[in-house]
């Protein structure tokens, strides 16, 4: 079957669609060996988990091949690959004496879907579409492209995962509406208010991105807080020996706790160890696990988000007002509490679940073939310069989140002075600024050791910042030369700035001394 081939790359679960022209819709495509079909509403959709094992015989186990096999607790088995890979974790796990890190085995995962997919639905000569959360950094989009041409996809689109959810809901879509996103999976929260546009010529839809927010927060991020607790009621922490033997398995229980709590009232975790004969139980009733949300301040976390995309949307002259439907995506938008909570923001009637986990795949398919929207810049970049004043580095924004493009005109002026004398190479260090998680809690994050045990790890200031600041011109941060050499303190280039259509942020730099342009829409970075 012939088609336009979109993958939706979750922390949890991975969807794969397909556009249909005959229906004009995106629509879930099944995978035998590696999805299996999950209930969702009426329908039976395709789902594969986002696990890949590596045999001791160097095979590859993919999605529900590991979950048949009982393999998921393996300290083979890698899993919350997209959440690692987004974090740029060096973590690597030991296997038979080969060093195997979460970006070789996302690739390994990924790229095996879309050689699989490719060839069943022959899209040879089809773009493909691939899926991106709100508050990726360009590194993520870099590993995508390695992704695609490992599995000898050369033509690929990205979208972010709100706007290809609002396409994919495309059913209660109408023009000239206004939508918000919720879609909190495994990995982030992100929510994206969009405007649906009737484009002039054809009679596709376009979708309008009118403000945009995300934080690191997902399904994952609460498995760990579960198994926190789990060790805290017991008594035990994750430098036992027995629990680090049995980490991955605790962790698979807690995320099935999870998913049982969002249609039942309790859900118990009990282990054995065999070697000690000790129990190792917890029940978490409903009550108590919203009480652990509550606690790791979800709900504010939650407000904040939405209110943070609310104001960029009223920057663009659209208010809550005008939201026509809250329509909420993925895995962790199904518990219960998350639902009330949205549903008291904004009132049960415009609040819709039809199709939490394969929202964004449809989209993405329908966006392959030809459904566009209008987007923006969605973080903040700066450069950075030494502030003699603090004695330390600062930043000055440069582009500002929101920022339409193409700008129309220069978007900002500056001019480089040399720091020391006959300095022949001057440059810029350009960083992106994303958005941590704002909490008064310590920042704990759950981490595997080469053995593949599970251990609890306090997140450092430090690393925080690292995550959120990315320097994105760090291989190439030289390149305009001084032909005589520049003396010390003197202004010597002048430099402006734009952004093109592909999202490329451009320089024109004019040379002091010489009078000379020396680069004319300079491409320097790629934007997100």
């Amino acid at each position: 079957m012939p088609g336009r081939l979109a993958i939706d790359f979750g922390t949890s679960n991975t969807v794969v669609a397909v556009w249909d022209e005959g229906d004009g819709e995106g629509k879930p495509f099944h995978i035998p060996d590696y999805g299996y079909l999950y209930q969702q509403g009426a329908e039976n959709i395709s789902v594969i988990p986002s696990l890949i094992h590596y045999t001791s015989e160097a095979r590859r186990l993919l999605g529900n091949q590991v979950k048949q096999g009982n393999l998921e607790d393996s300290n083979r088995t890698f899993r919350w690959m997209k959440r690692y890979i987004s974090n740029r974790s060096p973590r690597k796990i030991n296997l038979g004496g080969r060093q195997i890190s979460y970006f070789e085995a996302g690739k390994d995962f990924l790229s095996t879907v879309l050689l699989f997919a490719g060839t069943e639905i022959n899209v040879e000569n089809e773009e493909v579409a691939l899926t991106v959360p709100v508050e990726a950094f360009e590194h993520y989009e870099n590993w995508l492209t390695e992704v695609a041409e490992t599995a000898g996809m050369p033509r690929f689109r990205l979208i972010d995962e709100p706007s290809a959810a609002a396409l994919g809901y495309g059913a209660h879509i109408q023009p000239g509406d206004v939508y918000l996103i919720f879609d909190f999976g495994g990995g982030t929260l992100d929510v994206s208010i969009v405007l649906i546009e009737e484009e002039a010529v054809a009679a596709s839809r376009r979708c309008r991105v009118l403000g945009k927010a995300g934080c690191k927060l997902g399904g994952t991020t609460i498995d760990q807080w579960l198994y926190a607790e789990v060790l805290k009621q017991n008594g035990r922490n994750d430098y036992d020996v027995e629990i680090l033997q049995q980490s991955g398995a605790i962790l698979v229980e807690c995320e099935q706790a999870k998913i049982r709590l969002s249609s039942r009232e309790r859900s118990e975790i009990s282990f054995l160890d065999v070697n000690t004969g000790t129990a190792i139980g917890v029940e978490f009733t409903r009550g108590r696990f919203e009480e652990i949300l509550d606690e790791q301040e979800v709900f504010t976390e939650l407000n904040q988000t939405i209110r943070r995309a609310l104001n960029a949307s009223r920057e663009r002259g659209y208010s809550e007002d005008n939201i026509k439907a809250v329509l909420m995506v993925g895995g962790s938008s199904q518990i219960p509490s998350i639902q009330r909570s949205v549903r008291q923001f904004f009132g049960k009637d415009r609040v819709m679940l039809d199709r939490p986990l394969d929202a964004v795949a449809r989209g993405a398919a329908a966006f392959v073939a030809g459904v566009d929207f209008y987007d923006h810049i969605q973080h903040d970049y700066a450069i950075r310069y030494f502030n003699t004043e603090k004695g330390d580095y600062d930043y000055r924004i440069l582009v500002k989140r929101g920022t339409n493009y193409p700008t129309q005109g220069m978007l900002a002026r500056l001019k480089l002075k040399a720091t020391h004398e006959q300095q022949s190479q001057l440059g810029l260090a350009i960083f992106e600024l994303g958005e941590g998680r704002r909490s008064s809690n310590e920042a704990v994050e759950l981490v595997f050791d080469p053995s593949g045990a599970a251990r609890l790890t306090t997140l450092t200031p430090d690393l925080e910042e690292e995550r959120s600041f990315f320097w994105m011109n760090e291989d190439n941060p030289t390149f305009l030369r001084a032909d005589p050499p520049a003396e010390k303190g003197k202004p010597r280039f002048e430099v402006t700035f734009s952004i093109d259509g592909n999202k490329r942020l451009l320089i024109t730099a004019k040379d002091l001394k010489t009078g000379k342009k020396t680069h004319i829409n300079y491409p320097v970075i790629k934007l997100t």
